[in-house]
């Protein structure tokens, strides 16, 4: 199933607030875990391993610079002819997770990337360069993505609980 939790804002503890949030979806994820935190953004993924079991599905997912950070629930039907494509265009791939095809799509082409996508998904993208973060979700909405605004904080969640425990 996996999950993930985070935010965007000036929190005080935010490691502490972000485990707080990741151990309400634990359900999701039993698996395995992963973070990162800055000082403007937190992002946490818990990780339900189905097909690949190793460790190379770990998330989040980073560039190689870690300038660019993402979490990804959800599966994209057309990842192997999205792969080639890009590999067409230069991006060269570290393993065969659709995780990794939304992330050089998005090193490629940008945000618009995301109309490529067919499949059941929720994304959160954090672009540390921009000091941005982007959610994304599949069309029909069948992957769960929640967000508030806490003051001038953005949480998000696969789960409402998850938002519940900031």
């Amino acid at each position: 199933m996996c999950g993930f939790a985070g935010f965007v804002g000036e929190v005080e503890d935010r490691e502490q607030v972000l485990v707080n949030m990741m151990n309400t979806i634990i359900h999701r994820g039993p698996d395995s875990e992963g973070k990162y935190v800055d000082e403007d953004a937190a992002l946490g993924f818990r990780r339900l391993s189905i097909i690949d079991l190793s460790s190379v599905g770990d998330q989040p997912l980073y560039n190689e610079d870690k300038s660019m950070v993402l979490v990804f629930n959800g599966e994209i039907y057309n990842m192997p002819q999205l792969r080639r494509e890009l590999e067409r265009e230069g991006a060269v791939f570290e393993s065969d997770s659709d995780t990794e095809v939304i992330l050089q799509g998005y090193l490629l082409h940008g945000e618009e990337y995301v109309k490529e996508l067919n499949g059941i998904f929720a994304i959160a993208l954090w672009d540390a360069l921009e000091q941005t973060l982007y959610l994304f979700r599949d069309r029909v909405g069948v992957k769960p993505l929640f967000y508030t605004r806490r003051g001038d904080t953005l949480v998000f969640a696969s789960e409402l609980k998850g938002i519940f425990a900031f």
